[in-house]
């Protein structure tokens, strides 16, 4: 009988003290291996119980099921798009290319980009993110506030960068100082991470 695939917790492409001082060993390592992997463990268990309720014919609460899919399913994605698009300081290459283009273009410059963006992911109450998106109907990239890991979410948009603001991402480190968390972030972004997911979209 062929395995059916599940969710997996992907391996970081840097150690988990390589990222320091922006996150520390522990609260890198409390991140990725605790809340990141709980939401691995919670999505497939939820895709064993649905099957196992086809396979014996139960009924469940699908539209709560549903609901909590979405919630587990998107913690994972974006914490997966997050660690792909940090780097150790000095190491994530600079925004050039048809990505510094596509970001001139809609914002006008850069540092108008990082304003608008760090402004959203300040802004975002309670848990949540901010997300670099293009969007396929407009050709531009956009900006969103996902609360959570799946309100406020466009369907379709294809996410080039997402920044976690869960207190969960920053707190051992900075406790209630979001906006200090926001802005060490920009010296730990892996633009070549972000330019190849752009390039593979324009293609």
């Amino acid at each position: 009988m062929e395995q059916k695939k599940r969710y997996e917790l992907p391996q970081l492409a840097y150690g988990y003290k390589d990222l320091a001082p922006f996150l520390s060993e522990e609260q890198l390592t409390v991140h990725h291996t605790k809340h990141h992997a709980a939401y691995v463990n919670a999505a497939n268990a939820l895709l064993d119980k649905m099957d196992k309720a086809r396979a014996d014919g139960a009924d469940l609460d699908w539209k709560a099921l549903m609901k909590d899919l979405s919630f587990q399913v998107g913690g994972h994605y974006l914490h997966s798009v997050f660690w792909e698009n940090l780097a150790p300081a000095g190491k994530g290459g600079e925004p050039k290319g048809r990505l510094l283009d596509e970001l001139n273009k809609e914002f006008g410059s850069l540092d108008r980009f990082k304003k608008e963006f760090s402004a959203v992911a300040g802004g975002a109450e309670g848990s949540g993110w901010a997300v670099l998106v293009y969007c396929l109907a407009t050709h531009k990239p956009l900006i969103m506030q996902v609360e959570k890991h799946n309100v406020n979410a466009i369907p379709g948009f294809r996410v080039l960068m997402a920044l976690d603001v869960w207190e969960h991402a920053y707190y051992i480190d900075y406790k209630n100082l979001r906006p200090k968390y926001v802005e060490a972030f920009w010296n730990h972004v892996n633009w070549d991470a972000v330019a190849k997911k752009l390039d593979a979209i324009l293609r």
